[in-house]
């Protein structure tokens, strides 16, 4: 009964397939092949899918191969639906954004800090994102079953928004106290992510009521009294949870404390 993908495993089989496709392919080759997937990927999910709605999560054709290969008991089951958001067949399309995204990297590296690196960075980001709006007419924009036109959408997202950083960082010099806030978030990214699943399940086996435990214990009984909307409560909660891990995080980089993979 255990879920056998994620997140995690969802990053472990992208890079093991983008990095053996651009270490046998070359990156020209690997990118090539990563824009015909995005095009199968598209073909499959209308012709296999629903009729009526073949881009949505019940219509979506992958559901019969996960049930096929992975068997219901070990799927996903927090969407009301047997369905796996970290399914095998949109898995194929993250790939493609595991190559797009080594080429980024790529041009940085070769580019090295100039304006021409930044500009290039921006253009290219920019008709990404044009790109990914136009394709969302046909193929909308999912991630729940990550869509060709989510992947170029949000690889053109992320290359503006390093691009942006880089300027604001590297040539203007802007390194006030929101960039250390999240400086020790970077340093230990994998270790609080893991934490952050990690944190709520195990806590979760110490009962302190009817469905109160250590974790949300804050929220059950304090912050869901916040007066106005209820989201009020969830909003200082969420907070309040970014905090703690964060002091986590802090505490950590102070003691120069780094899990690495």
């Amino acid at each position: 009964g255990i879920r056998i993908l994620g997140v995690l495993p969802r990053i472990a089989i992208c890079y093991f397939f983008a990095a053996v496709m651009v270490y046998y392919l070359k990156l020209r080759k690997a990118f090539y092949i990563g824009m015909l997937i995005l095009l199968l990927y598209w073909v499959l999910c209308f012709l296999l899918g629903d009729k009526v709605d073949p881009y949505s999560m019940k219509g979506w054709f992958g559901n019969k191969i996960d049930e096929a290969v992975l068997g219901a008991s070990h799927m996903y089951k927090g969407e009301g639906m047997l369905f796996d958001p970290e399914g095998l067949m949109s898995t194929l399309p993250a790939i493609v954004q595991v190559i797009l995204g080594y080429m980024v990297g790529d041009y940085i590296i070769k580019k090295g800090k100039s304006f021409e690196m930044v500009s290039g960075l921006y253009a290219a980001g920019v008709g990404l994102l044009v790109a990914g709006f136009c394709w969302d007419m046909v193929f909308p924009i999912n991630k729940k079953i990550w869509t060709s036109s989510y992947v170029v959408y949000t690889t053109g997202l992320a290359m503006t928004t390093i691009a942006t950083m880089i300027y604001m960082i590297e040539f203007r010099g802007i390194k006030g106290g929101l960039a250390k806030f999240f400086d020790v978030f970077g340093k230990n990214a994998l270790f609080v992510f893991a934490l952050s699943a990690f944190l709520p399940k195990g806590l979760a086996l110490i009962k302190l009521g009817e469905g109160v435990n250590p974790w949300n214990w804050l929220y059950k009984k304090v912050l869901i009294h916040v007066p106005g909307a209820k989201e009020n409560g969830s909003l200082l909660y969420a907070i309040s949870v970014i905090l703690f891990m964060w002091a986590i995080c802090y505490w950590m980089d102070k003691k120069k404390i780094y899990v690495k993979v």
